[in-house]
């Protein structure tokens, strides 16, 4: 069906409605067996932490001169991905957010 630019709110409302009706009761989400938001979000935190600290670990035995460098370079450059992603992930949440409290209720 081609985009009418010029539809108004109505028809715009009519055509959703007749869509929801067509679609039935499937189209509704339905909770599935997988891990849920929450769990995902731990597991991703914890698998961070845990590459940052690896990245403390490898310059702490660097200092002391027990680590190869490379092996130094890998966990420091690694940890350092890391915690850009997620300084942009939280960046994005918090616009997110944000986005969400300026909505009109």
């Amino acid at each position: 069906m081609p985009i009418d630019v010029n539809m108004n709110s109505a028809q715009a409302a009519s055509i959703y409605s007749n869509s929801a009706k067509n679609a039935g009761a499937q189209s509704v989400a339905q909770p599935n067996n997988g891990p849920s938001f929450g769990a995902i979000l731990r597991e991703t935190a914890e698998s961070a932490i845990g590459t940052l600290h690896e990245g403390e670990r490898m310059s702490a035995r660097a200092v002391i001169g027990d680590a190869d460098l490379n092996d130094v370079v890998q966990a420091v450059t690694a940890a350092e991905m890391t915690l850009e992603t997620i300084t942009a992930v939280r960046d994005r949440m918090i616009n997110a957010y944000q986005e969400i409290l300026r909505m009109p209720i």
